[in-house]
């Protein structure tokens, strides 16, 4: 089939196809003015750096940061922000963590390495992850970071290293939920009576400061409750002669409004497994679509009820009590996007609604399908006309260019304002929050995706930069 005839066949298909339903990702003015203004430069961009290409946004990284800062401010809390770095790995949003005197939860000696390089001092980096090893402990030891223990046998291992470098580690205990009680993570009420008294017994080797846990799930009100509940056991502590233990480490999990809820609700009530390439279906999905806007969860998760109706703000306050929040996702809001480029485009049967689309790249960088689960937010096609208000025309399905028949970016049918075409590009907004590259891979040896920070100047022209320059 020549060309010709390939687009007059596509064009046909798109005329009998009904729009998708659409989940249409919020664009922050900054992502809106760049697609918008400069969508011939992201293009280049694209087209000279490789697909996929992932775009980050440091400036509204820092617009988060202080949207968390001024929760902690308007409650007159004593609060700490700890950017969870395994949410994305750009050297640019750890710099800016050190801009903005606020500091970084790591999990490796890798993490922490690139933490202290980006200027973020020791006494504000966390230490997370079950069973450290020795050389991650040790260099939290000399670097002055607050670790959290998740075992006695941890503790005991902790307390000789400090020991033999005569150093003073600065520790929480991670304390087991009862809601959590399948978790690998934590200790359970015997280990914890058992680390406490250990503490007790070396108080020239361990400072306690707090507690901490670990909670899967984005319930404001259940997190809320564990907070407390570490609050008690701080207050405990105390009295038992520790006047260190004064903070609780609430965690991250604070849920980001990717769609309106009005979509949101309107896409769980039709969604069927006819709306997905070859009729896929997944275990759950992440609440895109919740009712808190940025910024805004933290605010909520302050105000939530604790003791006979106290907020847990104002418990916190009461008691003298240091918070610490761990975001990942929250702190990347809108932070980012990823481009991929369009290989080809497969027809299908009269009898099929849609066509398949595949592009340069994987979905390793769309991390949710990893987890049988699907990013859901709408692509967008780059360099559309009034693409927002367009009715969407040409229903396709998203694959990766490798050789695995899972390998799909997006299974949902989505609808596009035109028939795609090899070369296009398609953006995947807020992608910078565990979707850039928690899995990626060099897969058939592939090279890795590229990160550019991008920024607009006073007069709204694109300046670009490799990240990590």
């Amino acid at each position: 089939m020549n060309s010709t005839t390939a687009q007059e066949a596509a064009a046909v298909l798109a005329d009998n196809l009904s729009p998708a339903f659409e989940l249409r990702s919020h664009q922050h003015p900054l992502v809106a003015q760049l697609l918008k203004r400069h969508s011939a430069e992201l293009s280049k961009l694209v087209r000279g750096l490789g697909s996929p290409l992932h775009v980050v946004l440091p400036q509204i990284f820092t617009e988060n940061v202080c949207r968390l800062k001024k929760a902690f401010t308007d409650t007159g809390l004593s609060g700490d922000i700890l950017f969870a770095k395994k949410a994305n790995k750009a050297d640019c949003f750890a710099r800016a963590c050190a801009q903005q005197g606020i500091g970084i939860d790591v999990a490796s000696s890798g993490e922490l390495g690139k933490a202290l390089a980006a200027g973020v001092l020791g006494k504000h980096i966390g230490i997370s992850g079950p069973e450290k090893p020795s050389r991650l402990l040790t260099e939290a030891l000399y670097h002055q970071c607050l670790i959290a223990i998740d075992s006695v046998e941890e503790l005991v291992r902790l307390t000789s290293l400090a020991n033999v470098i005569n150093c003073n580690a600065r520790i929480l205990l991670r304390r087991k939920t009862s809601n959590q009680a399948n978790s690998r993570f934590g200790l359970d009420t015997k280990a914890l009576a058992q680390a406490l008294d250990f503490c007790q017994a070396h108080r020239q080797a361990l400072t306690l400061e707090g507690f901490s846990f670990h909670l899967g799930g984005y319930s404001l009100e259940e997190r809320a409750r564990c907070a407390s509940e570490a609050m008690d056991l701080c207050l405990q502590v105390q009295k038992q002669g520790i006047a260190t233990c004064r903070r609780v480490n609430i965690g991250g999990g604070l849920p980001v409004q990717y769609v309106a809820p009005r979509q949101w609700q309107a896409f769980l009530r039709q969604d069927a497994p006819e709306h997905y390439h070859a009729a896929k279906t997944f275990g759950e999905f992440y609440p895109y679509g919740g009712l808190a806007q940025s910024g805004q969860s933290l605010v909520d998760l302050l105000a939530c009820a604790v003791d006979s109706g106290v907020s847990l703000a104002d418990k916190a306050r009461r008691h003298g009590i240091g918070l610490i929040v761990e975001p990942g996702r929250a702190l990347l809001d809108q932070a980012g996007m990823s481009f991929f480029q369009v290989l080809g485009v497969k027809q299908r049967e009269a009898a099929q609604d849609y066509a398949l689309v595949t592009v340069q790249g994987s979905s390793l960088s769309l991390s949710e399908q990893w987890f049988n689960s699907e990013f859901l937010p709408d692509p967008i096609l780059l360099d559309s006309d009034d693409q927002a208000h367009c009715q969407a025309v040409f229903q396709a399905c998203i694959g990766a260019s490798t050789c695995l028949e899972c390998d799909m970016l997006t299974w949902r049918k989505i609808g596009f304002p035109r028939v795609l075409r090899p070369g296009d590009q398609l953006v995947y907004l807020n992608t910078a929050g565990y979707q850039m590259d928690s899995n990626e891979s060099p897969f058939h040896e592939a090279e890795l995706p590229k990160k550019v920070v991008v920024d607009l100047d006073a007069d709204l022209e694109l300046q670009w930069r490799l990240d990590g320059v």
